[in-house]
């Protein structure tokens, strides 16, 4: 995607590291954000704009799940949960080729971009062909995710998934669960072969994941730890009751107590939804610098339950958000979701506010970018030398940005649509203007073209 190789930027207001700051021009050099000046008049030729903050990471994504989109809200015969979900995902799965990975994230990602995230972690598990063996090129499926990221501009944290069993204590795999299956050294061997794929991406970050504790047993666990690799590493953990059950009758511990304990986690590490946690273990989430990976739009759609945000919030605990199943794909709704399942839960508002906020919009959305960024191995935020990672707000769609300051976050949180997102700069690169991608109709009609082939 073309980037120009400088661009001056001028905005009436942006949110910098130090807080809001006024008449703000930002020089885009190189796919970088150079000299920054505050507190000066538009300067001529300058691109000009109202309200400008930092692009914020999507922690965890399912970008193949995004053509599921309506395709499980019918009730079956038995109450539906997780698990009943979970059936009909392996159903879908079996048809999917790599083209059509490649037209669904495409999608996907070109949606991301429009919500205000510049870069995602793709937990990325559909690796083998429908019948279950690999592919020639081991990373062929991984391969369609990096050129969908390249296509749309969108930053990629590539997370190749080690999945082996069914259940705790290394229980056989399900034949619908066989298009997600590797063994040690068939893993170690799709992550070299993801390289083939990367060589002329900037800023890619290669991590890897273990799907959950059910899907690797702790042999396999600590050989994946013990293969030197430097990006992060993101778990599925503490998603459901069943597992948290599961993982007592097996081990004699939670799953979180017992990652804590078998696992040097640090802040490598992201540990996704951690749903259903006593006090300690949050408390050792926290201590221990890992990033609580929140999903709330899809742990409400998949009747997950509520994250203990607000003693997770208490103790310091990092923590981003996701669009998860990609049900919805909204930065927006992911915070508003995740603040008001606070009210549920503690019958208070604002819950979300942390120490030294006065704004709850503000409080989530730093969080939300600091904690992402951790969990992405990125840096973050308007500041010279990041890359050039930001958004817009239309005063337009949302009047409230118009004066700047915390009312814009707490309006776009908790009011606006996606449509408040006017323009989108990734890497210097202006992938989205007048609120939609610069390449959306084609992306649009290919994805079309590969629902009508699956469904």
């Amino acid at each position: 995607m073309a980037v120009k190789k400088s661009e001056r930027l001028w905005f009436d207001y942006a949110l910098l590291p130090s807080g809001w700051a006024r008449g703000v021009q930002v020089t885009i050099s190189d796919g970088l954000i150079g000299d920054m000046s505050v507190d000066i008049e538009p300067p001529s030729g300058a691109v000009r704009g109202r309200c400008l903050l930092p692009g914020l990471t999507n922690l965890h994504s399912h970008a193949f799940q995004r053509a599921m989109s309506g395709l499980t809200e019918v009730r079956g015969a038995v109450q539906d949960s997780f698990w009943s979900w979970r059936s009909l995902l392996y159903g879908f799965v079996s048809r999917i080729g790599p083209e059509d990975i490649h037209a669904i994230t495409a999608m996907a990602y070109a949606e991301m971009l429009e919500a205000g995230f510049t870069r995602v972690c793709e937990f990325h598990y559909l690796h083998n062909d429908p019948d279950g063996a690999r592919f020639s090129d081991p990373a062929e499926m991984a391969g369609q995710v990096v050129r969908a990221a390249a296509d749309t501009g969108l930053g990629l944290t590539l997370l190749p998934v080690f999945y082996a069993h069914s259940g705790f204590g290394g229980q056989p795999p399900t034949e619908g669960q066989k298009r997600f299956l590797s063994d040690v050294d068939s893993f170690a061997a799709l992550l070299d072969a993801v390289g083939q794929h990367t060589a002329n991406q900037h800023d890619f970050v290669l991590g890897f994941a273990p799907h959950s504790l059910r899907a690797a047993t702790p042999h396999e666990l600590r050989a994946l730890l013990a293969m030197d690799r430097q990006g992060p590493i993101h778990i599925h953990i503490a998603e459901q009751m069943k597992e948290v059950q599961d993982c007592l009758a097996w081990s004699g511990a939670r799953p979180v107590e017992w990652l804590l304990h078998n696992a040097d986690v640090d802040a490598r590490w992201c540990l996704v939804h951690a749903t259903h946690t006593n006090d300690r273990e949050i408390h050792g989430i926290a201590k221990s610098g890992a990033v609580a990976g929140l999903c709330p739009v899809t742990e409400a759609n998949l009747g997950d339950g509520i994250f203990e945000g607000r003693a997770y919030l208490s103790y310091g605990g990092h923590y981003g958000v996701g669009t998860d199943s990609n049900v919805s794909i909204s930065a927006a709704d992911e915070l508003r979701v995740l603040e008001y399942s606070q009210r549920f839960k503690h019958l208070s508002r604002n819950v979300m506010a942390g120490e030294g906020y006065a704004s709850t919009g503000r409080s989530m959305f730093e969080h939300a970018l600091a904690g992402g960024g951790r969990a992405a191995g990125i840096p973050v935020g308007l500041a010279p030398g990041n890359p050039a990672d930001f958004f817009a707000i239309s005063s337009e769609a949302l009047p409230e940005a118009a004066g700047g300051g915390d009312r814009t976050l707490d309006a776009w949180v908790f009011r606006a649509k996606n449509n408040a997102i006017s323009d989108v700069w990734r890497r210097g690169a202006h992938v989205v203007q007048g609120g939609q991608h610069i390449h959306r109709p084609e992306i649009e009609a290919r994805y079309k073209a590969a629902l009508s082939r699956l469904l």
